[in-house]
Parts: C-alpha cells; structure tokens; sequence
C-alpha cells in the first residue's frame, strides 16, 4: 500500500516513439506520515529545456542530474488528490512525451475524543477509561496496552481505582498516523463536586516533620476519620517551612527546610487527602524584625509615636504593596506546587482599642483587607487553587474590632472559615450564659450568623472547631457537640484546631460511615 518505491522504475507514458521514465510514485498511491514529500527521478534521454513538471497545474523546479536525468521534490503536499504531470516537448512532427500519476495524500491523524471519565471521581473507586476513536480500524492502546476497537470505534479499560499521573491513549491509522491524547483521573477530593464535605485536622511544620505527631495523623486518613490536612506553610512567628522561591522570605531570614512541599502533597493526594495550606499574613514577627532592622518601617503597623506596633511579635501593615506581594506570592506559588487550598490567618488588624498608625492608610483597615483578598483571589485560582480565610467569630456581628468585615471578605474568597471556638467567647455571647461550658450552643447560633453573611456571596463555610482545653476540659463530648452544632447550622466542613496537634479521634465518625 505504501506508494513510494524506493529503488523502483516505473514507465508512465510511451507516445510518439520516445521513452519517458520516472521513478517514484505507484499510480493511484496514497502517501502516509513520513512519505509526503516524495521525489520523483525523471529520465528523458533528451535536453531538460524540453522537460516540463506540474503538480496539480503548478509548474515545479526540477533539478538536473546526468545527462537526460532530473529529479523533483513534491513539497507542501496538502491531504487529498494530487496529479502530476511529466511533459517533454519534441520537434515537429514527433507530439510531446507525456505522462500523468494520480495519487493521494493521508497525513491526518484518528481523532481520539475522551467518553469518561468526565467528572471527578471517587478516591479508591473503581474507573473506566473510555475512548471513541474516528477510525475503527486503528491500532489503539491505553497505558501501553493494545486493545480492539468496537465495531464504533469505542476503546476502553477499567482500573480498580484511579491511575496515578496521566495514562496515554494512542490511535495509529493503516497508513502511520499517529494522534495521542493524555487522561488525567481527577479524584473528588473532599470540599468539591462529587467528593465527602472537608473533615480535617491543623498540622504545625513542626507536626510534618516529627513521627510521633504525623503519623497519628496519617493513621486517623487511613482508617477514614479525616480526609484533609490543614499544614502550616508560614506560621505565626513569620517562619517557612520549605524552600520557597519567594526571594524575600529568604532576605528576612523566614525559611527553615524541615519537608519538600511537593513531595507532601503527592503523598497526600495518594491517599486522598485535601491539601489546605495555611499562610499567616499581617501577624509577621519576621518581617517585622527585618522592617525595624533595615528603616522599612512603612512595611509594620506603627503606634502613634512612629515606633512599631510590639503585640504579637510584631504586624505588618496591610496598606503597604510590598508587604501584601509577599503574601500573595507566597500563596500562588503554594498553590503552583500543588496545594488544594490557600487558608489565609490573621488577615486582619491587630485586635487592640489603641490607636495605631498605617503607612500609605487609604481608607478602614477593612478596606485593606478585601482589596488584599481582591488581588489574591484570581492569581490564586490561576495557579490552581482554592482560597480562604480564617476569621473572628467576633467579625460577624464586630467587624470594624479586627477589620473582618465577612460579606465584603467572602465576595473574594472561596470560602470563610470561622474560628468559633468556645473559649473564645465571653459570658452571655450571644445569649448563652457560658459558652466555654457550653459548645454545642455558641457553636450552633454563631455559625448561622455565618452562613447567612456568606449567603449570596459565592463563598461557602468552613468551621474551625476546638479540639484543645483551655480552663474547661474539652474530650470527645465536647468535640463532638461542636461537629453536631455545626452540621444543624448548616455547615458539613470543618476543620480541628490544637496547638500541639493532637486529635480527639473518638469524637470523630467514619467518612461516610
């Protein structure tokens, strides 16, 4: 079937007692990948001025060789049928030598069209990889394995649970054209379409690189009580845990290696887990330290007499574009290795009634904060995350105390994740005489303030729940009275807080279970 005949003579025309022979192409032939750009040796026995080449009408150049001999490259060959004609010219009386050879040209590869999976699916599920290819008589093959076309062209195999990384699909036609098509499985993972509500835990820098706190952590993914891991990336002293690319973290001294972010996340993501990376941004010793040090002092929020403001360890001003890139630099580049989520702490001002003083101040401190998360927002899901933010319980009904202002907050995130840990609240919140004492009510009436702040918004709620004693002893009642309170008000994702990152497993319920 192949028509180029290497080597091979063949006679297209004999008229008028000459000889015309051209080498090259079968008549009829249908040239393939790799074969459209033919040459065709001619010989004449005669002056090549009397020789003549046209490939559908369009004179070629031909290119001398021995006496009597030349050759023609056929170039820009376009799929479909092609003719060429050989014409040597002759004196009178003898009529021209001609010749003529159809053929056709097939370089247009099987077109392969993805049947499934189309939506995320299941962690630990069995998938069907199914393709239709336009050709039912390609050579097809899925990870390496030749299978048969249907008599429609519709190719598939079953996995017993979703592939790592992408599986090639490959469709070869009779004449070697080949296409290809890489599948991604993409798992629904907790928090999205198809997958279980986010259930999960805090984890320090400190807790990834320590046995005795991580692999509690991965004991409770593996018997199926959670399924996303909040992990510290810089926390609340300004420290980094991995080797960012992030200059300026470098320059103030911020960067302690303890883990490979991607390498955590892809062992997350085996195990289906949901990544949520947690970035500290306007409580920022570091930075702090670094502002005072260099005479940046329009990087920190100042007390009225121009010195920085102390609590904390130090904040940085959230008016200030230098101090607000880093942070955003920080989340899109989390979010370029492969994080699921981008949690913003402390994305507020410092909660004190002192005055204090903000360099380059443009309007409220609240407007600081939605115009932060304004610019956040799209670099973050370009880069292929998520974001959120944690903030006050008391934001929702005293946002100008920490510059939370919650519906104006939510227009630019994915999500708000409250911290509405009781002990936090005081006597009478809400109407209820001692939440610490009583988790179930504070939790319960300040998550509906939530939901319906964030109503409309396009954000949804997830609960930061207390998992830690503070005066009250807190155990599994008192977890789960939280859980409960929270899934009445409406809310299914939440995430446990302890410091020292030790969970109340026997408050928790198997996913799904």
């Amino acid at each position: 079937m192949l028509a180029l005949l290497a080597g091979a003579g063949t006679y297209l025309g004999l008229t008028g007692g000459g000889e015309l022979g051209v080498f090259g192409i079968v008549d009829g032939a249908v040239l393939g990948a790799g074969e459209a750009e033919p040459t065709l040796e001619i010989s004449t026995g005669r002056s090549l001025d009397d020789l003549a080449v046209t490939l559908d009408g369009r004179p070629l150049t031909v290119t001398p060789g021995d006496a009597g001999e030349a050759s023609v490259t056929l170039t820009d060959l376009s799929d479909g049928h092609h003719t060429v004609d050989v014409v040597v010219s002759r004196p009178f009386p003898h009529g021209p030598l001609e010749s003529s050879v159809g053929f056709s040209v097939d370089t247009t590869p099987p077109t392969i069209r993805l049947l499934g999976p189309l939506e995320p699916v299941p962690v630990g599920s069995e998938v069907t990889i199914q393709v239709e290819v336009d050709d039912p008589g390609a050579t097809v093959t899925i990870d390496g394995e030749q299978i048969e076309p249907g008599p429609t062209g519709v190719v598939d195999r079953t996995y017993p649970e979703p592939p790592d990384g992408e599986i090639l699909v490959s469709a070869r036609d009779s004449m070697g054209n080949l296409s290809e098509l890489s599948v991604s499985v993409e798992l629904a993972l907790p928090g999205m379409p198809g997958g279980p509500p986010m259930i999960g835990v805090h984890a320090t820098g400190y807790t990834w690189a320590t046995a005795e706190l991580r692999d509690p952590i991965i004991e409770m993914i593996g018997v199926g009580l959670i399924n996303t891991v909040q992990l510290d990336l810089k926390d609340e002293a300004g420290d980094i845990w991995y080797d960012t690319d992030v200059q300026l973290a470098h320059d103030i001294g911020a960067v302690t290696v303890l883990w490979d972010l991607e390498e955590v996340v892809d062992e997350l993501h085996a195990r289906g887990v949901r990544v949520v990376a947690r970035i500290v941004n306007f409580r920022d010793p570091r930075l702090a330290d670094h502002a005072i040090e260099t005479g940046n002092m329009d990087w920190v929020i100042q007390n009225p007499d121009g010195t920085a403001y102390g609590q904390y360890g130090g904040f940085a001003n959230p008016f200030d574009p230098t101090v607000r890139e880093y942070n955003i630099a920080l989340a899109e580049e989390a979010a370029r290795l492969g994080v699921d989520d981008v949690l913003f702490d402390y994305v507020r001002r410092p909660d004190t009634l002192s005055e204090l003083v903000y360099p380059g101040q443009y309007g409220a401190p609240e407007d600081a904060i939605v115009d932060f998360l304004a610019e956040t927002l799209p670099r973050v899901r370009d880069a292929g995350a998520r974001l959120g933010a944690s903030v006050f319980g008391i934001a929702a009904t005293r946002p100008e105390e920490v510059a939370q202002d919650i519906p104006r907050m939510a227009e630019h995130l994915d999500y708000v994740a409250p911290m509405t840990y009781p002990s936090h609240w005081g006597p009478g919140e809400y109407g209820v005489a001692d939440p610490h004492s009583q988790p179930y009510d504070i939790t319960y009436r300040s998550l509906l303030d939530f939901v319906e702040l964030t109503e409309g918004t396009g954000a949804h709620v997830v609960a930061w729940l207390q998992d830690f004693s503070l005066g009250v002893t807190y155990g599994p009642a008192e977890v789960r009275a939280q859980i409960e309170a929270a899934r009445d008000a409406g809310v299914d994702h939440f995430l446990l807080w302890d410091a020292a990152t030790t969970y109340t497993r026997a408050a928790l319920d198997p996913i799904g279970g």
